[in-house]
């Protein structure tokens, strides 16, 4: 392929902003060229046609039927216009360009149509009117030759997808919304993909592809150029749903000028409108928000696993509400193709949140424990910081398939390649760095041989990769528990307490049975039995009722109770009651016998402790960086303390200077 020609082209096109410089901020010159590049495209496409869906649409004025599909046929195409006008018609009406392009849009096929309005293009045309640039601009395109014959389909996507980065660099602020930096997806797509790459080769291939966050569709374009580079003979669909109206328009136009159906982009929200129901796909990749909360499709979201029960795409349970990464990752895991057909594989671009938020028996441990349960996890990358345009974080690739390898079955690959990157000559946003084609093949490579490269001490790259079976990653979370232990004692405090508890203030003379206790002010007792005694003899001496009732006897021990290591132990039916201020919590793992665990690590050290087993909860995390740690011991104090005397030599001498 030759690139320099598609970005010779992208470069002629972005010329325009030489016209717009002024009247548009630089994050918006995207607004006008990327729509005007789409309109001139599809011009130079139905051209050799036009006269033909002219005559087509006069054939079939008068009869009331959709013409749509004679149409469709007619040009040759998804799409088609219904009038005589071209750019450069309407560029030879200076004083009417405004009026006869609003009318050239209108007149295209709705799927054409619908994608111009969602670049908001009616408010450029206005703008640039408004300017005194419009005519220049439509001038501009109506000059520039993208006929099919001088500019292929694969080029023309190049060039677009070339528009794109440069759009996305130009808007560093909002760049990440839309845009994955290429050689992440290049690199995502190989770790996807290429261990298919023989399957591919193949004749005959059909594959399917989905992106339910596709943003400007780069994703997309990465996985069709990776199949075809393979089998330029292999049908591969394209598939994608975007919320944001621009991006959506973006992705579907690359699919119009690349001839392949834009009516595979969905607009709307994944989540509460699915807009592929029921489909299913070899390969789904995405990129999902970090942290972005999911409360505006909560409803929709709710009602399709409670409805659905095991058949929700949200089964077993939902993520927190604040974070709806893991929504994408099950709305995507629902929608690989069966096993028994073919199975599929999933990547998708994660923060570290995933891999460990929530505790046992939360929302997000319960999706991890479904996914490894059902060996869908494959592997984990940990990537570089700094490689995306909106954030600076660590992230990670997740890959998942229903088509394990055998030697792959039951186990799951952690990579860490964190230190694979190159500093960028100028930063895009808080893109400092990104990851060279040499390291993308180290990486690529290195998935492909994990299991070897674990196993192999050798093997020079073999720190970097660890393998685990799928139930290492499970820990029983126990509730320890110790015993109550009390001395009891009247003091101020504890009549305080007496009197706003509810079995006190319920009696006919609350404030008198409180101060026939005043006597009793500093007295202590060490068990519970002797000082009940003792303070119903004080109240019945003064002719007091005493009161009866659990509620009452708990009050009053709850108010004279005073928490003492030394005091008694308190006991429920003859078994030691649990303090809840001592519970802790311990993770053990699953392959370890709970009871075991408590007399090695927790007896030793509070021989009085139990497990409450009634409150044992399994829970599944991937403490990711806890497996890469390696300890750094400190540096010798000889060596620190030389270094600061060196300092302080430094700064007086540089004191001294400043006062000669």
């Amino acid at each position: 392929m030759n690139t320099n020609k598609h970005k010779k082209l992208a470069n002629h096109v972005w010329s325009v902003a030489d016209l717009l410089r002024g009247d548009y901020k630089q994050s918006d010159y995207g607004k006008v060229i990327l729509p005007f590049t789409v309109l001139r495209r599809l011009e130079c496409v139905l051209a050799p046609t036009r006269e033909k869906v002219l005559e087509t649409l006069e054939r079939y004025r008068d009869r009331d039927i959709d013409v749509d599909r004679f149409l469709r046929k007619a040009s040759g195409h998804r799409f088609y216009n219904t009038t005589p006008l071209t750019l450069k018609s309407i560029a030879t009406d200076s004083s009417h360009v405004a009026r006869n392009l609003t009318q050239y849009i209108g007149g295209f096929s709705p799927n054409a149509y619908e994608v111009l309005e969602r670049y908001d293009f009616a408010q450029q045309i206005k703008k640039l009117d408004g300017a005194n640039l419009l005519y220049k601009v439509t001038s501009t395109f109506a000059d520039l030759d993208l006929r099919p014959e001088v500019v292929d389909n694969h080029q023309m996507g190049y060039t677009f997808e070339e528009l794109i980065r440069r759009f996305a660099e130009q808007s560093n602020e909002t760049a990440g919304e839309h845009f994955t930096p290429r050689e992440v997806i290049e690199l995502m797509v190989n770790l996807l993909i290429a261990p298919d790459d023989d399957a591919l080769s193949k004749r005959g291939v059909v594959r399917r592809v989905l992106d339910p966050a596709c943003g400007t569709g780069g994703m997309l374009s990465a996985a069709y150029e990776h199949i075809t580079s393979l089998n330029p003979d292999a049908t591969v669909d394209v598939f994608g749903q975007e919320l944001n109206p621009e991006s959506w328009a973006i992705c579907r136009s690359d699919l119009m000028i690349k001839d392949q159906d834009p009516d595979n982009i969905k607009f709307g929200n994944s989540f509460s409108d699915d807009g592929h129901r029921n489909g299913t796909f070899d390969y789904l990749l995405a990129n999902p928000p970090f942290g972005v909360e999911w409360k505006k499709v909560k409803e929709d979201v709710e009602d399709d696993l409670e409805r659905l029960g095991e058949n929700s795409r949200f089964w077993p349970e939902l993520p927190r509400i604040n974070d709806g990464s893991l929504l994408f990752l099950q709305h995507m895991l629902s929608k690989m193709k069966p096993a028994e057909q073919g199975g599929g594989r999933v990547a998708i671009v994660f923060n570290g949140s995933p891999l460990f938020t929530g505790a046992a028996g939360s929302g997000e441990s319960q999706i991890r424990q479904h996914i490894l349960q059902n060996d869908w996890l494959e592997g984990i990358v940990a990537l570089p910081d700094q490689l995306f345009y909106n954030t600076g974080i660590s992230t990670y690739f997740w890959i998942l398939t229903n088509r394990k390898s055998p030697d792959y079955q039951g186990k799951v690959v952690l990579l860490d390649a964190r230190d694979q990157w190159q500093k960028m000559r100028k930063s895009l946003g808080d893109k400092r760095k990104y990851i060279d084609p040499d390291q993308i093949a180290d990486i690529s490579r290195l998935y492909a041989e994990a299991l070897h490269a674990a196993k192999d001490e050798s093997h020079p790259q073999h720190a970097k990769v660890k393998v685990f079976n799928n139930d290492d990653f499970g820990y029983r979370r126990i509730a320890v528990e110790r015993p109550l232990k009390l001395r009891f004692e009247i003091s101020e405090d504890a009549l305080a307490a007496l009197r706003e508890a509810k079995p006190i203030q319920k009696l006919d003379a609350p404030e008198e049975f409180l101060e026939t206790l005043r006597p009793l002010l500093g007295k202590t007792w060490w068990k519970k039995t002797e000082a009940v005694k003792e303070i119903r003899q004080t109240v019945t001496h003064a002719r007091l009722t005493w009161p009866t009732g659990t509620p009452f006897a708990k009050a009053l021990r709850d108010a004279v109770g005073v928490r003492d290591p030394e005091g008694e132990v308190q006991t429920i039916k003859g078994q030691p009651e649990p303090d809840p201020e001592l519970r802790g919590y311990e993770n053990v793992p699953l392959d370890e016998d709970v009871e075991n665990y408590l007399n090695r690590e927790v007896l030793p050290h509070v021989p009085d402790a139990w497990i409450d087993h009634t409150k044992t909860k399994i829970g599944y995390e991937i403490p990711f960086t806890r497996h890469f740690y390696v300890y750094e011991p400190p540096r010798p104090l000889a060596e620190i303390d030389a270094e600061l005397k060196a300092l302080e030599a430094e700064i007086q001498e540089l004191l001294g200077e400043v006062t000669e």
